[in-house]
């Protein structure tokens, strides 16, 4: 008998049928034995009775087991509205136990995982088969094949680029170096040089892949590794024409988290995912200005923008706007990357933005100078050799149009969906100053 998925299983009632999966939790009630069984699907119930309730009675939570029986309604008023097949169940026939499991060190037959985050993920081989983190990782999957599928439309062409890099895309100090064949190399701090040189074959280029950061916080919202849904475009007039095709991007990820994942933001208690019609935009000058007289905070000097900062901006764009976004622009030159277009209207400002949902960064993005002996100059300020660069700056010595993008972090995105304590629980193995393990 051929195995079904338990979400095909409501097609069968009356027949007889096969299904595998994880003992994920059972009840002996003397005589009758009952196992949620879980299978990448969803959940069922199966009863045993009868001459099987002996061999049942053995099972215990994460043992791997196919069972054949026929699926029937459960009886009146013990339907679990709960479950996706809370109104069905399947009387079992046939057992077999195709693996053990050890007595778990951690209860995940609970709705809560009430762990702290050091065990949670100490655990991850464990915790990541709890129903409510691999809710997490489902949304971020409905993230990501939205972003694949508008991006197509849009007419990007997607791209593959190197994580093992000769020169340090962004400049400054947080790049992880490593010896390769004894050339000094780096782990890409993201694709930029790479998409903006495939401008000049596609027009239009994005790519999804894990970006290395060698930042030492140790925060709810920094990950050392993280997957970054980047995209370049050519031909562009200003940061306007970037952020409107980013606008359609937000709208139709929102759009399809709504429609897909309702399961999964029922199970974090998220009833309000808004979707933004038109995101408001504030310079960050004017921002930094508004909260410090609304709110009486202001931002160090040290730095363009702080978490406070953020979270403030988020406050004022939802009483000032009605919006959870808000786009933040002209960055100030030194506070971004060499290839930064700077403002024509002031050199101390570049054409740059940052997107805030709820109060936290989600994506950068900006236009690039295209200028071959402009990127060279300013490629000098930054106290770079030109020389490093040569392959990166072939591209523009060879033409190449007006062009910007932006980059998006996952792992923010869904933290901030979600509203998650932090955001290392978006990531299956996280990467941080402390954890290199699992």
């Amino acid at each position: 008998m051929e195995r079904v998925l338990i979400k095909e299983i409501p097609r069968f009632i009356g027949k007889k049928v096969k299904v595998s999966g994880w003992v994920n939790s059972f009840r002996d009630h003397g005589k009758v034995f009952f196992v949620n069984l879980r299978d990448r699907s969803g959940l069922l119930q199966i009863v045993f009775w009868g001459n099987i309730y002996k061999k049942a009675k053995e099972l215990r939570p994460e043992w791997v087991v196919s069972i054949e029986g026929e699926i029937s309604k459960r009886p009146q008023g013990t339907e679990n509205k709960e479950m996706e097949t809370g109104e069905i169940e399947m009387r079992a026939e046939k057992l077999e136990i195709l693996s053990r499991a050890e007595e778990l060190p951690i209860d995940l037959t609970k709705k809560e995982l009430e762990l702290k985050l050091n065990t949670l993920l100490d655990n991850r081989p464990l915790t990541i088969r709890h129903q409510k983190t691999q809710a997490i990782f489902r949304v971020a999957k409905t993230i990501l094949d939205a972003y694949r599928k508008i991006m197509k439309d849009l007419d990007f062409f997607e791209i593959k680029t190197p994580k093992i890099i000769g020169a340090a895309s962004e400049g400054g100090a947080n790049f992880f170096t490593l010896d390769y064949f004894g050339k000094k190399a780096f782990l890409a701090q993201s694709p930029q040089f790479y998409k903006q040189i495939c401008i000049g074959a596609f027009e239009r280029v994005f790519e999804i892949g894990p970006v290395f950061r060698k930042e030492p916080h140790f925060t709810t919202r920094h990950l050392n590794e993280y997957i970054s849904m980047d995209a370049e475009m050519g031909f562009i007039s200003g940061i306007e024409d970037i952020m409107a095709e980013l606008e359609k991007v937000i709208n139709y990820i929102f759009q399809k988290i709504k429609e897909e994942s309702k399961r999964e933001l029922q199970i974090f208690g998220i009833n309000d995912l808004k979707i933004p019609k038109k995101i408001p935009r504030l310079k960050l000058k004017e921002a930094k200005e508004k909260i410090k007289n609304k709110y009486k905070y202001e931002v160090p000097e040290d730095t363009d923008i702080d978490p406070k900062g953020e979270k403030l901006i988020g406050r004022l764009a939802k009483e000032e706007y009605n919006s959870d976004f808000i786009f933040l622009t002209h960055y100030p030159k030194k506070d971004r990357p060499f290839y930064t277009m700077p403002s024509k209207n002031n050199s101390q400002e570049t054409e740059s933005f940052d997107l805030i949902f709820l109060g936290t960064e989600i994506v950068t993005g900006s236009q690039r100078i295209h200028d071959f002996k402009m990127l060279v100059e300013n490629i000098k300020k930054w106290k770079l050799d030109p020389k490093d660069f040569d392959f990166y700056l072939q591209a523009f010595k060879y033409g190449l149009p007006p062009h910007g993008g932006w980059g998006m972090g996952l792992e923010r995105l869904v933290y901030k969906v979600l509203n998650l304590s932090t955001i290392k629980k978006v990531s299956l193995f996280p990467r941080d100053v402390k954890r290199l393990v699992p």
